[in-house]
């Protein structure tokens, strides 16, 4: 009979995200990504994914800043996330093994440890992310993690967080910036032209969310390049 820990080995990590392009970033090499923005079909597809077998699940993506120290391209590994759905704590093992790694790395000055927020629905407003930050002391806001956190603990796998920093605490998103989210993480241009006719205004932060999530990438790539090369993508 073959060793659990060897068993283990030969199945994926599952990176949840809600965006297509955190995917792309998140899969690899024993690890596949699942993604959606809305919550009852990334739940699904995350079911649907452990139904062939995982050794954890790590969410891996880009979160919104509560704490007023975090700029864009801020790294957050987690040490629990609190939504209303309750509180999960992270594998303890697992998020220090990957807050080293990334810590050995160019990095480092970015890294944070903490409590992750989750929310049903973005939170778009400075005013908004302040008022979650004084209640719940949280570093970051996401709409994937506490999903994830509440799966994993109810088929008892390991969970870890690492989300980068893309729209800053201070920073109110314009609603162009969300107008062409799709439900299955997909983008799509045409509502964003429509409101960018209707409100040019919007240009300005626009270009500077697109500014934002060029930071929050350029940290996602480098550390998933970390990870990978010092094996911390794994919980075991």
């Amino acid at each position: 009979m073959a060793r659990p820990d060897l068993m283990n080995a030969n199945l994926p990590v599952i990176a949840v995200t809600g965006m297509a392009f955190e995917a792309r970033i998140a899969r690899g090499k024993g690890v596949e990504a699942v993604f959606a923005a809305r919550a009852d079909l990334l739940e699904r597809t995350l079911n649907e994914a452990i139904a062939r077998g995982c050794a954890g699940i790590v969410s891996f993506g880009t979160a919104g800043g509560l704490a007023p120290d975090l700029a864009p391209g801020a790294l957050v590994v987690a040490s629990s996330v609190c939504s209303p759905l309750g509180h999960v704590p992270t594998d303890p093992h697992w998020s220090g093994r990957i807050a080293t790694a990334l810590a050995a790395t160019p990095l480092a000055p970015k890294l944070r440890r903490g409590t992750i927020a989750g929310v049903l629905a973005p939170l778009v407003g400075a005013a908004d992310k302040a008022a979650l930050h004084a209640s719940t002391g949280a570093l970051a806001v996401d709409m994937e993690s506490h999903l994830a956190g509440a799966i994993a603990e109810a088929n008892r796998l390991p969970f870890a967080v690492c989300r980068a920093i893309v729209d800053p605490a201070w920073r109110t998103l314009p609603s162009a910036a969300t107008a062409g989210l799709r439900d299955d993480g997909t983008t799509a241009v045409g509502p964003i032209l429509r409101e960018l006719a209707r409100q040019p205004w919007q240009l300005g932060g626009l270009l500077q969310v697109a500014a934002d999530a060029r930071a929050a990438r350029s940290s996602l790539v480098a550390a998933r390049e970390a990870l990978e090369h010092s094996g911390a993508l794994r919980p075991v």
